[in-house]
């Protein structure tokens, strides 16, 4: 293989990690100025703030005004568990896992609550799970857009608008933490919604969010686990839905040089409002220009490819590749993860991009975080680079 220069041209910013993401465009420190410091979270100027988060956070994301929207600890997974700690047992379920994090959801619902008439339909990376006649009166989970396998669902249609129109049929649980911000979220078919701040917009972690619709606190107000709730997952107040966590109040102590971060980062996706364009349209318009980028990118790139083989399936903000060279496949898969890590090194030290391997439970990968807040020039200045520290390591096997 003939082996290209050292590329001259370096990305501005060469966050590519998938979570935490990237800042978005603009971003100082100065950010945290005003920060409300060394004050209580239950004091009235913090309550007002943690309300403008929530409030900003349904206008971005065009969230219905009839759902609600709760700040809880522990990020998205978090805010997943507490969904699944409340909600889960009042019937069946069909549990849908295709990544790491999705499987984490079967588990839990599996092992840790012991829920004995659950269906789990799993497949492995780069694919999605079989969706056909789920029955109606099952409750579902799935893991919408695959954040360490770049698959998303192209649609809904599986989950059947006769679901969402009859308030007897089960619910869906959600985890939307890769996709949030970056594409359109179908609310209205999702009854418990997660994601988390670190994502999309670059939040600093530890933050997650959870999206009830008026199914999901029927629920909550009909039906009362067997199990024992922590308090950190708490939703209810004796047998009604705890409305101060979604209105202003947060179950334990949150970091307000937090909220001080993800409300400047929800600040300047309002900034992207045009006269006929939202916020939630100009990012997703962002993050869909990013993965065209890519996707150029691979189709003249002989030793890469998608990870997932059906286009229709592919994430635009997780964006998992796959080496194809030959004497990489031949590798055991122990020694391909090595051929990685060598390969991020490489670009680690020259200060070309951070953090491009996928998540350590993974199929051996490269994961791009493809979002709005990354910037199409640092794309395009990456791709040299790999390209550089590929051939340098493969030349070296």
């Amino acid at each position: 293989m003939t082996q290209s220069p050292m590329p001259t041209l370096k990305p501005k910013r060469p966050y590519f990690s998938s979570g935490p993401c990237v800042k978005h465009p603009g971003w100082s420190s100065k950010n945290s100025e005003g920060a409300l410091l060394g004050r209580s979270h239950r004091g009235s100027e913090a309550l007002e703030q943690l309300k403008r988060v929530i409030d900003k956070t349904r206008s971005v994301l065009e969230i219905p005004k009839d759902y609600h929207i709760a700040i809880l600890p522990g990020s998205a997974t978090g805010a997943a568990e507490s969904a699944l700690w409340n909600l889960i047992g009042a019937r069946p379920v069909t549990i849908l896992t295709h990544d790491v994090f999705s499987y984490r959801w079967e588990c839990d619902v599996i092992k840790s609550l012991k829920v004995s008439d659950a269906v789990v339909r799993s497949v492995k990376h780069g694919y999605l799970p079989n969706t056909k006649d789920i029955p109606l009166d099952h409750d579902v989970i799935l893991n919408w857009n695959g954040s360490t396998s770049g698959v998303c669902y192209p649609n809904t249609d599986f989950l059947l608008q006769e679901r969402q129109d009859n308030a007897d049929h089960g619910l869906v649980i959600a985890d939307v933490t890769s996709a949030a911000f970056a594409m359109d979220i179908p609310w209205k078919d999702f009854d418990a919604t997660v994601f988390s701040w670190q994502k999309g917009l670059g939040g600093e972690a530890g933050h997650g969010m959870l999206v009830l619709s008026p199914k999901a606190v029927k629920r909550l107000e009909s039906y009362l686990p067997t199990w024992p709730i922590p308090y950190l997952f708490k939703l209810r107040k004796g047998c009604r839905l705890y409305a101060p966590i979604f209105e202003e109040k947060t179950l334990n102590t949150p970091s307000m040089m937090c909220v001080q971060d993800f409300e400047k980062a929800l600040d300047w996706s309002l900034s992207l409002v045009l006269k006929n364009k939202t916020a939630k349209q100009a990012l997703i318009e962002k993050s869909q220009k990013n993965f065209e980028v890519v996707e150029k990118w691979v189709s003249k790139t002989p030793w890469i490819h998608f990870f997932v083989s059906e286009p229709s399936q592919r994430s635009t903000s997780t964006i998992v590749l796959k080496i194809t060279h030959r004497q990489f496949e031949k590798l055991e898969e122990d020694k391909q993860y090595a051929f990685l890590k060598r390969m991020g090194v490489r670009l680690l030290k020259e200060g070309a991009a951070f953090e491009i391997i996928n998540h350590p439970s993974a199929p051996p990968s490269i994961r791009i975080w493809g979002g709005p807040t990354v910037d199409v020039s640092d794309l395009e200045a990456l791709f040299p680079w790999l390209d550089w520290a590929f051939e340098r390591t493969i030349a070296s096997l």
